[in-house]
Formats: structure tokens, sequence, C-alpha cells
């Protein structure tokens, strides 16, 4: 019997309103993080997590890492994984959702800067444990605390301590190794790069792989296996992804019928743009609109496969 593919999953929070960081803080974290979970989800964020105590797998990529307490992780946004607690037990984590890219072409002197910055901290996950990193893990905990008590002028502080938390991120990932990996692979992530921008632009137009490969100079096979590689789905399923997103947006905000919205992101009929959102959002486009007030918690969990024949 042929074994399942896992899927993977969009994950998706909204920054407060003026600050870079989401924090995910308190007793809610403490549990049981399930065992034997094989499929992966990343964020639209970076995700940086601090464990205090439990057992268990923290999955990153491809990667298994045992993790058992008094460690954090480093999760660029994009980037797969998922975390197993050992059967019957319970584990602390706490977690800060970081909007790395605003934030530092905000607060860097020059955009070259902010962008060297930003390319050397997403260039890999990081798993550490507090004792080999202490500065960054006194950070991470500072910041948690700061936003947990939200003392006058704290917005302020966090940014103060986030700086030098992504410097020190930044450092690591400076290595003459990963620059090398670096150099490797920077045709490709301007390729893809460009493809996200353009799927951005014309998402509402009838989008063949055919083209997005011909507007990378590539052929359609290479094409597929490149975007497969770095964004860790089809170019059919981000494209999917984004027709999705954007149609919650309209449902949330404005009072289109339901067929003028799949015909506005990009659905040939009515048909196709009910099929894809209820397999995406595990409901209709009707029912989710009427659902708005938990609109949030909602997109926390796309499952972005998408129908055949796309």
């Amino acid at each position: 019997m042929k074994k399942k593919k896992p899927k993977i999953e969009l994950r998706y929070y909204y920054m407060p309103a003026g600050s870079p960081i989401l924090p995910l803080l308190g007793e809610r974290w403490v549990l049981n993080y399930g065992t034997g979970v094989d499929d992966l989800h990343f964020h639209n964020f970076m995700e940086i997590g601090f464990c205090y105590y439990g057992e268990g797998i923290l999955t990153l990529n491809e990667e298994k890492r045992s993790f058992s307490g008094r460690e954090f992780s480093v999760i660029p946004e994009k980037f797969p994984h998922t975390t197993n607690s050992r059967e019957n037990t319970v584990c602390k984590w706490e977690y800060l959702f970081i909007d790395v890219e605003g934030f530092l072409r905000k607060n860097c002197e020059t955009p070259m800067l902010a962008e060297k910055m930003i390319r050397r901290i997403n260039s890999r996950a990081l798993f550490m444990k507090e004792e080999e990193q202490p500065f960054m893990a006194e950070c991470i905990r500072k910041i948690m605390d700061i936003m947990r008590n939200e003392e006058e002028f704290y917005l302020q502080e966090a940014a103060g301590l986030l700086m030098s938390l992504l410097v020190q991120i930044a450092r690591l990932n400076g290595t003459p190794e990963q620059e090398m990996i670096y150099e490797e692979q920077s045709r490709s992530m301007r390729i893809i790069s460009d493809t996200l921008d353009y799927i951005s632009d014309h998402y509402r137009e009838n989008i063949k792989i055919a083209r997005l490969s011909e507007n990378c100079h590539l052929s359609e096979s290479h094409f597929r296996r490149l975007f497969s590689k770095y964004v860790h789905m089809s170019p059919a399923e981000y494209v999917n992804l984004v027709r999705i997103r954007t149609a919650c947006e309209y449902l949330k905000k404005t009072d289109k019928s339901v067929a003028d919205i799949a015909a506005e992101c990009g659905f040939a009929a009515d048909s196709t743009f009910n099929r894809n959102f209820r397999k995406m959002v595990g409901m209709s486009p009707a029912e989710w609109r009427k659902r708005g007030e938990n609109y949030e918690q909602q997109l926390l969990k796309f499952d972005i496969r998408t129908e055949e024949g796309w």
C-alpha cells in the first residue's frame, strides 16, 4: 500500500497594530502537542519558540531534533516544521511571531543592510540549548516577559531587544559555509521571488504554469521542481492559496456576492471556487462569511492541497 503523502499547511497570523511582535504566551501552551504527527506546517512570520520543559521531537523540514526543555527554536517564515510531544506527557512552550522584514526595513540604516540581515536570518532554522547561546535565550525570555506585562513603553523596550536578537541570528548565519550556500541558492531564490511577485500581481488571470516557467527561462519540469523545493508546495497550490486568501478578505470586508468574488479572484467557474474553498477552509464561502467573528482563528490552519487538474 502506497504511503499517504503528508500534507503541508499554512498557519496564518496577523500582527497587532503598531507592533512587529505577536506573543503566544501562558498556560494555553502547556499541552501535549500530539504524537506521531507527520504533517508539517509553516507560518507567514518567523516563529521563535522557547521550551521550558517537556520531551518530544521538533521536525525542521526533513531534520528531526529531540527536545527536553531549556531550549529554543528560531524558524523562518515559510519553513516547514512540526512539534510532537512524548506520548502521555505535556510540554510548556511559549512563542513569539516576528515580522522580520517589516521590522528591519523600518529600523536599519540602509535598505542594503536590511536586505543582508533578512537574507541571513531566513537562510536556515536554528534549534539550540539555552547554555549554548545564553544571550539569545535571555533576549527571547525578556521579550516574552515584556510582552506579557505590557508596562509603559513596552513596545519600544521590546523593539530594542528584538534588534539585538536579530543581529545575533544574522551573525550565526553569516559563516563562510552559510554564505557559500546562499551564493549557490541566490539565483534560484531570485527566480522564485520574481515568480511569487508575478502571481501576486496576476492571480486574477488564467495563470498557466508554462507561462511562469517561460518567464524564468526554464523548462516546465525544472521550474516545478525548483518552485516546490523553495516554496514547499507546487505552483498551482500557491496560486490557489493566494486566490483563496484574497477571497477570504473580500468575504470579510465586502458585501459582494460569492459569484463576483470568485470571478475577481481568478476562478473561471463558481463550482471550481466553491470546491477549492471548501477543500482549503473546510466549509463553503457562504458558511465562512457567516462566521466572521472567528475570522483570525479560522485562518490559522489552511490545507493547501488543491484539486486535481489545475
